[in-house]
């Protein structure tokens, strides 16, 4: 079934990516965290991931830093906004920073193309992968990175207050 759906074929063209360790993400001042829609929902796999979170939880080590999701759907009504949005409540469950894509995106308001993407973050959609993110999506997707990096520069440059 697997080399039905083309998942074979998508494997060995991915198998040259680093897969990251969950335990790993401590390290990182920012994460921009990427899944496909399944049902409104992240996948399975990215499910398991940060289910394998629970040690960073209990340190606190994902407190104060900045995460971002984005994803993509075969369909423009596809789940895009729920997948973000459900993603969101482990991020904020792990104390992280919340940042989206603002509508200081301009491509957000256009008209003229169907398009992925919502203030929740960057999307695209792929059909029955047939299709490629288009300009606009992958615009609204570097517009997140940057944003999300000035950001946690940002909250990087801030030091807490120290209790009395």
């Amino acid at each position: 079934m697997r080399e039905n759906m083309g998942a074979g074929q998508a494997q060995q063209q991915l198998a040259g990516i680093p897969v990251t360790d969950p335990n790993e993400l401590g390290d990182y001042d920012a994460i921009i965290f990427g899944s496909p829609t399944r049902f409104g929902n992240m996948t399975g796999q990215m499910c398991t991931c940060l289910d394998q979170t629970g040690g960073l939880w209990m340190q606190g080590s994902l407190v104060g830093k900045v995460g971002s999701v984005f994803t993509s759907s075969s369909t423009q009504h596809g789940g895009q906004e729920s997948t973000i949005l459900s993603f969101h409540t482990t991020l904020l469950h792990h104390g992280m920073v919340i940042v989206g894509l603002p509508y200081a995106f301009q491509g957000q308001t256009r008209m003229d193309e169907i398009t992925g993407g919502s203030p929740y973050g960057a999307a695209t959609i792929v059909g029955q992968n047939d299709r490629v993110p288009s300009e606009n999506e992958l615009d609204g997707a570097r517009f997140q990175g940057r944003h999300v990096a000035e950001i946690a520069a940002k909250l990087a440059k801030t030091e807490a207050p120290v209790a009395a």
